[in-house]
């Protein structure tokens, strides 16, 4: 295949894995037909769609026809107390859906709690569907490895929610490995990069494109039908009213202070709560008392729920410690109209329940969670609302850093939500195919910036003397938005395929003889996209890939690396020590780094030109005998070209992982004569040149990247100064 034919053969083509129908068995909207229609087709898909666009009756509709299609059931998981509303949904729809009760088979759509997960044999169901998907946000939860794990196998899959952040990496990456569509941690590895902590990851900017076109192909996203095409018309949301209620406290007795503080943290938090427990209820329940509508009181804490008891009129409280039975009657009946107030706990009630009969609700005891806030008040502020939605926020004067704690995280929620509803919908994902070539050229050395597997076709054969480079680790990083990225591959075969391109113009420009140095490390696989949780072998594939390119095998040197530095910097599971203790199979050792040699060997020996190092002065015993060592363990890990950041463009990040000067200048040093040419097809900011130039040799480097590439140009330029004034002195 030429080259040419290959690069298309990348365009990522998203595979369907379902079927498709002519005919709903319900009376849809045209916008819902429409993403009922693809993720029908898709076979897995999400629908992030905001709350009151009728997720429920698109979940119905989706699971009445993968049961009709493949005559087995289809199982509808859901929050407490929803599984009811569902079914009375279904009733509204011509549909059919049923309490999940025992065994079942055939045609048939069932629901059930997730509370009830574990007592079901999912083996029977050809179809799941999570409603109110966001459990899946939770890393660590109850239920999310679960529900991953269970449903491995399962054809059909569903998930909906509202619409997510798009930097809320575990709720979207979790989202991706139960739809089988990436592991979590092959998602953050491939688009995103971490800063500061083990956990602040953040989208790279060169990324975006490609990141939320991937989202395209597995998901919709939409907080109107508009988004998507389609007419608004009836999904207006009535007028929401925020009315603060601030209490003035009194000044604590012992604290020594004329005022008391006006902010609170996580630590002081439910102190605070507890000390203002009395001023905040009174005034909830004055509020309450003299109104004739319905409220939903929003507590934190079941003291507060118990101070209710004796003063506040007509109320029913949901509490987490009651029968499921129990608590799904209460809620229900609230829905109802059985009730005029509602008291519970956000995290029992705030996902997927309807409760447009109630269009004011209290925030008792407000905390730092601005998405517990956002589900709550969407049981209420949703398409089918009538009135203006009114939220009142309790708090005191010693807690005005959460309010406006609230108030810049829905800010920047709207602000976001825009953003991926916007770019999640314009459907891009093909990367970029075209370049501009560029070069620069002086006396000491040459530079392009463009493809490899190409412009190393216009250098000469047998012409480069030595060549050290560290290649993109497979599909472990994207560096850029070009297709023609080695980084940008689909998985390991495709990255090796196009690896041959670059391998053999590379074999066909060494000098007979001439050796070539590359830089790799193995990988960590997981189990969701490998079928395992281990290593990968990527050093011995590129050993493979060079012997079959021609190269023969001449030595190895491994790099060390501290285990306790890489055991801080990534929490991996094998070097942590209780991980020792509670199952050492999961334990392992540090991942080193490796300098594998290959020679040329081509030609009449006696015709090879030797590597002569002559100057002792520079290349003694010592040194030789420290560098002949098959393990290096003095390498500086922070020996690198640091002015990377400078030149960024405002799409893109810094490199990623420049390879250490000190390797670099003992490759050079041991395998190349002065005057001689050395090469990288891989430059990035230039490290490779920049040393061969600063050890008085003529160095060549390619780097498709066009912002590495002036930053490479700036390097060498700031060395051949610094060199020049050197000699002046």
């Amino acid at each position: 295949m030429e080259y040419q034919d290959f690069l298309k053969t990348k365009v990522k083509q998203v595979q369907n894995a379902g079927f498709t129908i002519d005919k709903f068995q319900s009376d849809l909207f045209d916008f819902q037909k429409s993403i009922v229609k693809t993720a029908l087709e898709k076979g897995r898909y999400a629908i992030f769609a905001d709350c009151g666009l009728g997720k429920t009756i698109m979940q119905l509709e989706w699971a009445y026809q993968v049961s009709k299609h493949t005559n087995k059931p289809v199982l509808i998981l859901c929050p407490l107390a929803v599984s009811q509303q569902t079914i009375n949904e279904a009733k509204k729809f011509n549909l059919v859906c049923e309490k999940l009760k025992g065994e079942v088979f055939g045609f048939g759509v069932y629901i059930t709690n997730y509370e009830q997960l574990e007592k079901i044999d999912v083996s029977v169901f050809s179809g799941v569907v999570l409603d109110e998907s966001s459990i899946l946000k939770n890393f660590t939860g109850k239920y999310k490895t679960l529900i991953i794990d269970l449903f491995a196998n399962t054809p059909y899959k569903l998930a909906c929610t509202a619409t997510p952040a798009p930097n809320d990496l575990n709720e979207i990456g979790n989202h991706s490995e139960f739809l089988n569509v990436m592991d979590s941690k092959d998602m953050r590895m491939r688009w995103f990069v971490r800063d500061n902590n083990i956990n602040n990851y953040r989208l790279k900017k060169h990324s975006k494109r490609d990141f939320y076109g991937w989202i395209s192909s597995w998901a919709c996203v939409l907080r109107n039908p508009s988004d998507i095409g389609f007419n608004e018309e009836g999904y207006k949301l009535p007028k929401l009213n925020y009315k603060e209620i601030e209490i003035m406290t009194k000044t604590r007795d012992g604290s020594g202070e004329l005022f008391n503080s006006n902010s609170v943290n996580a630590t002081s938090f439910n102190k605070e709560l507890r000390l203002t427990v009395v001023d905040r209820l009174d005034k909830v329940i004055e509020l309450v008392n003299n109104s004739k509508e319905n409220f939903i009181i929003w507590v934190n804490q079941n003291a507060e729920a118990d101070y209710f008891k004796g003063k506040l009129n007509d109320y029913v409280e949901v509490r987490g410690n009651e029968k499921t039975e129990i608590k799904e009657n209460k809620l229900l009946g609230f829905a109802n109209g059985d009730f005029k107030v509602l008291v519970t706990k956000k995290k029992i009630a705030q996902f997927g329940l309807n409760f447009q009969n109630c269009n004011n609700q209290i925030f008792a005891s407000l905390d730092f969670s601005f998405e517990g806030l956002y589900q709550a008040i969407r049981r209420s502020y949703r398409f089918g609302q009538k009135k203006q939605v009114n939220i009142y926020l309790v708090t005191t004067d010693t807690m005005q850093n959460v309010i406006k704690s609230i108030s810049k995280k829905e800010k920047e929620f709207n602000k976001m939500m825009l953003e991926i509803s916007k770019n999640v919908n314009e459907k891009i994902y093909n990367l970029k195919m075209d370049y501009e070539m560029l070069k620069e050229k002086t006396e000491n050395y040459e530079v392009f910036c463009g493809d490899s597997c190409e412009i190393m076709k216009e250098i000469e054969s047998n012409s480069i003397d030595f060549s050290v480079f560290s290649p993109p680790f497979s599909n472990l990083f994207t560096y850029s938005d070009s297709i023609r990225d080695l980084g940008n591959c689909e998985n390991d075969s495709q990255f090796f395929k196009q690896n041959e391109y670059l391998l053999s113009e590379l074999y066909r420009i060494i000098k007979n003889g001439r050796l070539v140095a590359v830089h790799t490390k193995d990988l960590a696989r997981y189990k969701n996209s490998s079928g395992y949780s281990g290593m990968y072998d990527f050093t011995g594939e590129y050993h493979r890939a060079m012997e079959k390119a021609g190269f023969k095998y001449h030595s190895k040197i491994t790099i060390w690396i501290d285990p306790v530095l890489e055991m801080q910097r990534t929490k991996t599971q094998r070097l942590l020590y209780k991980q020792v203790t509670s199952d050492s199979s999961y334990s392992g050792v540090g991942m080193p780094e490796y300098i594998t040699i290959f020679r040329k060997w081509e030609g009449d020996e006696n015709e090879w030109t030797p590597i002569q190092n002559k100057d002792k002065n520079n290349f003694d015993l010592d040194t030789w005998q420290k560098w002949a060592s098959p393990v290096w363990f003095d390498i500086d890990r922070y020996d690198v070209l640091t002015n990377y950041r400078d030149g960024k463009t405002s799409n893109d990040e810094k490199h990623i992982c420049p390879l250490q000067l000190q390797v670099i200048r003992r490759c050079i040093a041991m395998w190349s004569n002065k005057g001689e040419k050395v090469f990288t097809p891989f430059m990035g900011i230039g490290s490779e040149v920049w040393q061969a130039v600063k050890m008085d040799r003529f160095g060549i480097g390619i780097e498709l990247k066009e912002s590495y590439f002036e930053v490479a140009k700036s390097n060498l330029k700031n060395l051949l100064e610094t060199k020049q004034q050197l000699e002046v002195f």
